[in-house]
């Protein structure tokens, strides 16, 4: 489980294809910051990457590895991932630790098309459209995971939804690299998944 809080943004240095080039290894450098100087990047750990919780197969001081499945690739933006892609990093929750954001359980859902970013007095207010099947879990002042980073929705209007992004979290976030056109990964509040889920076999 993460919080949704991001602790740095690391760089993919290499991208190598694997079975068959339906799989993927990446290797990551991680930031020079005090939480990832210190991170725990044991064989097996978990850590999101953009959103995307990944597990640790290779590391050392500065970088680790991670390698994803077809099925990830497919679902997520990590079939676009370059060297030099910038990646938001968070390890993974422990008991004790605080829950600034709101639980992200790095499972992403799918992918949102970014439709503008406008400066809104001190702020950016971005705009982002999803795959309708997706719309129904999105709702005014409901949480959602952009890339890993916890948002608050601003708005909803039938496939879109918009957020505000502080300065802070542009400068600190892979926000500072995206641009219009822009895909996305999105993971929807599970609280909302689980009360459709009841839902469904209510009106069943």
């Amino acid at each position: 489980m993460f919080t949704g809080l991001i602790t740095g943004v690391g760089t993919v240095k290499s991208v190598t294809p694997l079975g068959a080039g339906r799989d993927a290894r990446f290797v990551i450098t991680t930031p020079d910051n005090d939480v990832w100087r210190h991170a725990d990047k044991q064989l097996g750990a978990s850590i999101a990457c953009s959103g995307v919780c990944l597990t640790v197969v290779e590391a050392g001081d500065d970088w680790f590895a991670v390698e994803a499945s077809a099925e990830t690739l497919s679902k997520t933006t990590l079939e676009r991932w370059q060297p030099s892609s910038k990646v938001n990093l968070e390890g993974s929750l422990r008991l004790g630790d605080e829950l600034g954001g709101h639980l992200v359980s790095g499972h992403v859902d799918g992918l949102a098309e970014i439709i503008s970013a406008t400066p809104e007095n001190a702020s950016t207010r971005w705009v982002f459209r999803l795959p309708p099947e997706f719309a129904p879990f999105v709702a005014p002042k409901g949480s959602i995971a952009i890339n890993g980073v916890s948002l608050t929705v601003n708005e909803a209007d039938g496939c879109e939804f918009g957020v505000n992004i502080i300065p802070h979290t542009a400068a600190n976030t892979n926000f500072s690299c995206l641009q219009v056109g822009d895909m996305v990964n999105i993971e929807i509040d599970m609280l909302a998944r689980y009360v459709a889920r009841q839902l469904s076999f209510k009106n069943a």
